[in-house]
């Protein structure tokens, strides 16, 4: 939102104010020894006659954790705050004792590796953060760059004081970008993965891959200064990233109050250690979940038949399935969520699941919204009991989309909650394994009323928190911990913490293809661990080409799931070679299990996600900030998706040795060692794309003609070391994802955990073998 009419004018109908100084008469320690309060007037206030009938900001700034300092700017303390509220350290908060340092032009608060250096000069306004043991400050508030504002705002003051109804009132803040200073994140946005000059509006909206508009908006970005940002508001945040002022990113909500975070790197992986240390770390979804997912699609027409006959079909064109989806029409039309099979499709559910589970070896997923039809048995007794939200008038709110006359159920009635997944733990006792929690996107925030009283216009997008953790809720009780998995659309700060999460409705062009990659990108840079997508895309018929190359990509993803809305994505409506494709991608993500399921324990620990941007290993190398149609799957696979017919792709390899997986059509052969830094343009068929292995990585995999993706991952594993120096180490999990000890090579030497081997490889150099001892020795 844009409160200026560039540098020199306020943007007509608006009227801004902005902090102008802080004075040490003015500047006082709270008795906590924690935090710094200021009053900041929005004049000089030279004499005592200038401290008349004039506004400020109170600013409190605080010692959150080591390296996170919060900070509150708050316009009319008296202002309502009715929540909802992000659910901050869910893990415990980490102590911290800051230390504060109050001079006569300053006051300096340190919270570990991070200072807030504010100027208490006379007629003067700054605020400047430091990251210990860096020269260059990090970020820092200068002049008119903390303010309110109203929107219609009146002629008078007296007109003031009598009524706000037809006045909006904000805050905002604007931090400075360095120069050459580039900010991500901010959730799954599917525009330009550089968020610079662009706004990005905090607001979870049902608007596919291909606009401004997102299902997962997350009010949190870092920039590659070696920060981060958290704006703690559940409400609609709108940023201005340089789009404003083109050297600040600017934040504001509605409202008398900002609250926001400043956290402290140095680098993007410490950010996000941090950050989901605030917010949340993701939970670790079961290994069965990073298997292939088939879905009945959208409107597609299947019965009981259909799935066996797809499912066996499957089996004979030898392409694993590992999760059966069935899509919204296992439940009647109309009625949508009764949670009850249609008997037409199926008649006897249970027994459907069961052969399926015993005929095929799947895990059963099944669709489910937040949305109660009209013509389902359950309104009538959701709105009897007040499970649903409600207008000011006392009526059920109510609309015909989506479904007539639905409902929505209110999360913020426990008893709802209670009766919510009631009804799934009757479908889990028919043998379901996972629900795909679809919407949660379209929750009203004008004439609305919930059950605990929360804002609406905060509630919106929170709304999808408290929707995917009931459901989640209910897998843990039945599973426990590590077994647990929703397939949700919908997420905002702290979803991490219930994966997984796919991309929503993309188009069957390459275009979107694209499109959802940069919204991959910014999720994981937004704190996300796991993402699916719609392999060939939701809306309309890929291309035979297209398919095979999002195959490609989607089986590289943590999660990957072939759904389609009116057309199915089995390989056979394709062409010939389509089913050599997707068996073979899902055979070498089966095989990458025992690698793969130790980096998602690692992103349980760390925060730092399975699917990354390249910049998190290699931020260094200011190339690897602008890369955007590639990616790292974990710490050391690259990948590049081909998003070109012909199978051109263009990419980058940073510094260092990089050993090829596939070959190549134009003579790059697998195994070869390719030098970075390079950019290698090359064509690919339709089995292989860029993959590189990176130098130093222990890369630990099952067998190759591997199907599954539950097995013993301590057994008949190949380990594979390439260029690996002197000293390395990769953690080794089963299939719980129960750590069972490392893999270390120390001066030459491997050293393996009691486990069995088939072989290992040094790839690239020669040959080891193991003696009794668990030692590994080389020989060339």
């Amino acid at each position: 939102m844009k409160f200026r009419d560039g540098m020199w004018f306020v943007k007509e109908g608006m009227k801004v104010e902005y902090a102008t100084e802080v004075s040490n008469e003015n500047t006082e320690i709270r008795n906590d020894g924690r935090t710094v309060h200021l009053l900041c007037p929005t004049r000089q206030v030279r004499n005592r006659m200038e401290a008349i009938d004039v506004s400020a900001l109170t600013l409190d700034i605080s010692a959150s954790s080591p390296g996170i300092i919060a900070i509150e700017a708050t316009h009319w303390a008296g202002a309502q705050d009715l929540g909802p509220h992000f659910e901050l350290y869910p893990h415990g908060q980490p102590e911290v004792i800051p230390s504060i340092d109050q001079g006569d032009l300053h006051v300096t608060l340190s919270s570990g590796d991070l200072s807030c250096k504010v100027n208490t000069a006379p007629n003067a306004f700054g605020i400047q953060f430091f990251g210990q043991g860096r020269d260059e400050q990090l970020t820092s508030f200068d002049f008119r760059s903390l303010g309110f504002a109203y929107s219609n705002p009146p002629t008078q003051t007296r007109t003031l004081a009598h009524s706000l109804d037809n006045i909006g009132r904000f805050m905002l803040a604007q931090l400075a970008l360095g120069v050459g200073e580039k900010v991500y994140g901010l959730g799954e946005q599917f525009t330009e993965f550089i968020k610079n000059g662009q706004r990005v509006r905090i607001f979870n909206e049902n608007g596919g891959t291909s606009s401004e508009q997102a299902y997962k908006t997350v009010p949190f970005y870092l920039t590659n200064r070696g920060y981060g940002v958290f704006v703690d508001h559940t409400e609609l945040v709108d940023f201005e990233v340089g789009s404003e002022r083109s050297a600040r990113c600017q934040f504001s909500v509605e409202g008398q109050r900002l609250k926001f975070y400043i956290i402290n790197g140095p680098s993007p992986k410490d950010i996000l250690a941090r950050y989901t240390t605030l917010t949340g770390r993701p939970a670790l979804p079961p290994a069965w979940s990073f298997g292939l997912w088939l879905s009945t699609s959208f409107t597609t027409q299947w019965n009981e038949k259909a799935i066996h006959e797809f499912m066996t079909k499957m089996e004979q064109v030898d392409c694993p399935v590992h999760v059966l989806h069935i899509d919204s029409f296992w439940m009647r039309r109309f009625r949508f969520c009764d949670f009850t099979f249609n008997p037409a499709i199926c008649p006897n559910p249970k027994k459907m699941i069961a052969d399926l589970k015993s005929r095929f070896n799947v895990h059963v997923c099944v669709w489910i919204n937040a949305y109660i039809a009209q013509e389902s048995p359950l309104f009538a007794e959701a709105a009897s009991a007040g499970y649903l939200i409600r207008r000011r008038s006392g009526d059920v709110w109510q609309w015909d989309y989506w479904q007539p006359g639905m409902g929505i159920v209110d999360f913020t009635n426990p008893a709802a909650c209670a009766w919510y997944a009631s009804h799934l733990h009757a479908l889990v006792d028919l043998g379901i394994d996972s629900f795909k929690t679809d919407f949660g996107e379209d929750v009203p925030w004008v004439d609305a009323v919930f059950y605990d009283g929360s804002d609406p216009k905060k509630m919106h997008s929170y709304f999808a928190m408290l929707y995917n953790r009931t459901v989640f809720g209910v897998l843990k009780e039945r599973f426990g911990e590590g077994k647990a998995c929703v397939f949700a659309r919908s997420a905002t700060a702290g979803g991490q913490t219930l994966p997984v999460h796919w991309s929503g409705d993309s188009e069957s062009t390459p275009a979107a293809m694209a499109e959802t990659l940069r919204g991959g990108l910014s999720l994981a840079t937004s704190g996300f661990g796991y993402w699916s997508h719609d392999i060939g895309g939701f809306e309309g018929l890929p291309p035979a080409n297209l398919y095979k190359r999002w195959v490609a990509f989607g089986l590289l993803s943590t999660h990957s799931r072939l759904h389609g809305s009116e057309t199915y994505r089995v390989p056979w409506h394709y062409d010939d070679e389509a089913s050599a494709v997707l068996g073979a991608f899902t055979r070498l993500k089966c095989r990458l299990m025992p690698y793969l399921y130790a980096m998602a324990v690692d992103n349980v620990k760390s925060g730092v996600p399975v699917l990354r941007p390249m910049f998190f290993e290699f931020q260094q190398d200011p190339v690897a900030w602008f890369l955007d149609r590639q990616y790292l799957l974990g710490g050391n696979l690259l990948v590049a998706p081909v998003f070109e017919e012909s199978g051109k792709v263009e990419y980058y390899l940073p510094r260092g040795k990089w050993t090829r997986w596939f070959d190549t059509v134009d003579g790059g052969k697998a195994g070869e060692t390719v030098q970075g830094p390079i950019w290698l343009t090359e064509r690919y068929d339709c089995m292989g794309l860029p993959l590189f292995v990176k130098e130093g990585a222990i890369l630990v995999l099952g067998k190759e003609s591997e199907s599954r993706v539950e097995y013993d991952y301590l057994a008949d594993l190949e380990i594979r070391l390439y260029h690996v120096g002197n000293k390395a180490e990769q953690i080794v999990v089963d299939v719980e994802g129960k750590e069972m000890g490392k893999i270390t090579i120390n001066e030459g030497k491997v050293e393996v955990p009691e486990v069995s081997i088939n072989h290992v490889k040094l790839n690239g150099v020669g040959s080891i073998f193991f003696d009794d001892t668990k030692q590994c020795h080389r020989f060339d």
